[in-house]
């Protein structure tokens, strides 16, 4: 599976400080977490934007990230986590597209406090992607061997009701597949 993207790749964040805001301002700047590779060099952007003050307190005034990284708390008002290049690694070193990931996450209501755990979980449980939980049914059922090679064509499947019967063991998330 080709991966075209980082994770990181629309992540960003503005940059303040606690003792502009304070004094009224919200001076800062959005700062692209893929234009770093790693949480030093990020800091050390973000000690560049502000080196105005002595020893500044930054503050994460705004965040624009997929659900997945505030889901697993890696980041919130005024928090960064400094693992997030660590995960990052993590996830683009995996197996799977992020979107691959975030379904399952999402599936899991976000279960996996480890994304390690979260990444172990989904090897043994993806399925694939499809367009819908009847083509998800006949190619399945299909290559599991279900379904007789020389069906008569006077017999019809009723692919949606077998679909509603067998995604009581699956779960779907944006078009992808995983066993529960």
């Amino acid at each position: 599976m080709a991966k075209l993207t980082n994770c990181l790749d629309t992540f960003s964040i503005y940059v303040g400080t606690y003792k502009k805001y304070n004094e009224g301002s919200i001076y800062g700047e959005w700062l692209n977490l893929s234009d770093y590779s790693n949480y030093d060099e990020l800091l050390q952007a973000m000690q560049e934007l502000h080196r105005d003050e002595d020893d500044p307190e930054f503050m994460i005034q705004d965040y624009e990230c997929s659900e997945f990284f505030i889901k697993q708390k890696l980041i919130s008002e005024c928090h960064l986590s400094a693992d997030i290049y660590e995960i990052a690694d993590q996830i683009d070193t995996s197996d799977y597209d992020f979107e691959v990931i975030e379904a399952y996450a999402e599936c899991m209501s976000y279960y996996h406090k480890e994304v390690s755990d979260l990444l172990e979980s989904l090897s043994d449980s993806y399925y694939g992607e499809y367009s819908s939980d009847e083509d998800f049914a006949q190619t399945t059922l299909e290559q599991e061997g279900s379904i007789p090679e020389n069906l008569p064509s006077y017999i019809y499947i009723d692919w949606e009701a077998t679909a509603r019967h067998l995604m009581y063991d699956y779960m779907s998330s944006n078009g992808y597949y995983f066993r529960n």
